[in-house]
């Protein structure tokens, strides 16, 4: 049986077995900066037979290393070290062969642009909205077709076709986003993806420095960042180590059969997280898990490759310095060469110290998610380097907690034995926590439309530990279970100009849409003005009667949360949290405002989460 690697090339080979292309198609990455921590680069060059050409540079402060050749002579890897004393401006790289013309390309170096505050990290400060940009704002019509990529099709009635949203659409609604009290936004993948079809959402990229054309420019993208840091709002960038489309333009003509994981047959990825840890794990599903392929058109890049290592990195590298990013989230962290990923975490701090980064775990288990955050060499003989993860276990048991039956260790208790678990990260406060996203059933669905447990998870998400994340929509009651996952990608009603509702505004909400809209804007502001649900400190007591109570609490404030899972109105006695109480006699309810006293009792209505910013003044009657 032919190999899968060649399945894929050999649909556009020539004679020869390699791609007819032209003499040089593309250098990457493009451009580069001067004054970067670490002078190295490696340049990565496309053209037919651009092997036999001899590279020669003329630039002070630029010195070529090595020429690396590979086994497709339409590549070159080009090394250079940029020193502390290069100057801004463009040089030409020249191709020179014997009997040839030559050819030349002119390269730039770029000055760094280093404003204060300009990339900034995103943290427990701050409250994430996740957005599938094809289906949240449509600003731009004239990019809904472009007739040069592969799939044209634009249907917003099917669920897995082109809807038209993109960047503009974004940049559009920033004064609904910063006005809800969303901080930081983060947007699936927005690289090319000319595939042939099922392209909108973004994890199959075909260039690694193009925003797809579909979705608006570079420039457009490095507009959105900046138009948010004008607004205190930072902006997440959704990366893919994993694999790319098998129409991306270095898997078509690959540089060596080693740049993909290469199976005698197609093999898909097993998904088995266990298998990394296992003590008792057979090899091969070891290898399975992380080499197998995570879907027919997603080739698995081989990641101990160092080009592919040097490629992948720098691309990365190139996305912070050109866009001003603050953060990246990792899709499927788990499946990647955890060496590799390793050595891509020291790479990116060592940059920028100040940038953070989360991994999506997709596990079940507090130790399996531990596994691969940083801080636990148990078992790995290395540091990770992933500062956070997507907290999926916290997702399991706030779940468990709306709709379980309150036992030892079911309904709410999971929540709390959960959340006992942190001692096992160094820091569980990176860790992002969220109620649903784009691969999961809307939460509201979750819990059968029920508005009071509905809001009562809202109340949890941002008043626990870590950095909470809403999914778009989330805050206008948009449902549907992830059966196909299309069903919890529909569009956010208003975003498309002759759209009949608009959830944008009051006025195009339902009036349940409208009281969870306020409720969810009401506590996210408290929340993005008050450090003591950003950064204060935790303290738990054991759930009783299906009664969760929490605080967060710093020097200034203390607040308490009192969650009531049962179907009745409950009273909650207040002499055992008198070490959080202490002095305070009264708490104000963050959402109505209404003044409640902290004397003896305190009732909990059913199915409700109450949120008492706790004050020492006279008790009320």
């Amino acid at each position: 049986m032919k190999r899968v690697l060649f399945t894929i090339t050999l649909l556009i080979l020539g004679v020869n077995g390699y791609a007819q292309i032209p003499a040089l198609e593309r250098i990457e990455p493009a451009f580069w900066w001067t004054g970067m921590q670490n002078p190295k680069l490696q340049l990565i060059v496309h053209g037919k037979n651009i092997a036999e050409r001899t590279v020669t540079i003329a630039y002070p402060g630029v010195q070529l290393t090595q020429v690396h050749k590979v086994q497709n002579p339409n590549y070159l890897f080009v090394d250079l070290t940029i020193a502390t004393t290069a100057t801004p401006g463009k040089f030409l790289i020249n191709f020179e062969k014997v009997g040839a013309k030559k050819l030349t390309y002119t390269y730039e170096l770029k000055q760094r642009d280093t404003s204060p505050n300009r990339i900034q990290g995103v943290t427990s400060k701050d409250l994430v909205y996740l957005i599938m940009p094809d289906r949240f704002a449509n600003g731009d019509k004239t990019n809904d077709v472009v007739k040069e990529m592969q799939e044209t099709t634009l249907n917003r009635d099917t669920l897995i076709t082109r809807h038209g949203g993109d960047l503009q659409g974004i940049i559009n609604h920033l004064d609904y986003l910063q006005d809800l009290g969303v901080t930081a936004l983060w947007i699936n993948p927005v690289l090319e993806n000319d595939q042939p079809k099922y392209s909108y959402h973004g994890y199959a990229n075909t260039e690694n420095y193009k925003i797809d054309r579909r979705f608006g420019t570079n420039e457009l993208y490095k507009k959105l960042v900046e138009a948010c840091h004008k607004r205190g709002m930072k902006v997440i960038k959704d990366l893919v180590h994993n694999h790319f489309g098998n129409q991306h333009w270095a898997i078509k003509d690959m540089p060596a059969a080693d740049w993909v994981h290469e199976w005698p047959q197609f093999t898909r990825t097993s998904y088995k997280d266990q298998v990394l840890f296992d003590p008792y794990a057979a090899p091969e599903d070891k290898k399975r898990m992380t080499d197998g392929w995570f879907d027919t058109h997603m080739p698995d890049i081989n990641q101990n490759n160092p080009f592919v290592r040097n490629y992948i990195t720098q691309s990365h590298i190139w996305w912070i310095e050109y866009a001003g990013l603050d953060g990246f989230r990792l899709d499927t962290y788990a499946y990647n060469d955890a060496d590799f990923m390793a050595e891509w975490g020291k790479a990116i701090k060592a940059e920028y110290p100040q940038f953070t980064f989360f991994g999506e775990t997709w596990v079940q288990g507090v130790p399996n998610q531990v596994y691969f955050t940083q801080g636990n060499t148990v078992n790995r003989g290395f540091d990770t380097q992933l500062p956070g993860v997507t907290d999926f276990q916290t997702y399991w048991a706030i779940i468990e907690a709306m709709n379980g039956k309150f036992g030892w260790n079911d309904g709410v208790t999971k929540l709390y034995t959960t959340l006992a678990s942190d001692y096992q990260y160094q820091d569980a406060s990176r860790n992002v926590v969220f109620l649903d996203n784009h691969d999961l059933s809307r939460f509201y669905s979750l819990v059968n439309e029920d508005i009071a447990k509905y809001k009562s998870a809202i109340a949890w998400l941002l008043t626990t530990r870590g950095i909470p994340q809403l999914y778009y929509g989330a805050e206008v009651l948009m449902k549907n279970l992830a059966n196909p996952d299309g069903k919890v990608r529909e569009d956010f009603k208003g975003g498309w100009p002759g759209d009949k509702i608009n959830k944008f505004t009051a006025a195009g909400r339902t009036a349940p849409e409208n009281d969870v809209f306020n409720y969810v804007r009401k506590l996210a502001n408290y929340r993005k003005q008050n450090e003591v649900l950003q950064t204060g400190k935790l303290m738990q007591y054991v759930p009783e009667n299906g009664m969760y109570v929490y605080f967060r609490y710093n020097a200034d404030k203390t607040v308490m949360v009192a969650m009531n899972t049962n179907e009745k109105e409950e009273t909650l006695s207040l002499n055992r949290f008198k070490e959080q109480i202490n002095n305070f006699t009264q708490g104000q309810n963050i959402i109505t405002d209404e003044l409640l006293s902290l004397k003896d009792n305190l009732k909990v209505p059913a199915k409700t989460t109450l949120i008492l910013a706790l004050k020492a003044s006279k008790a009320v009657n």
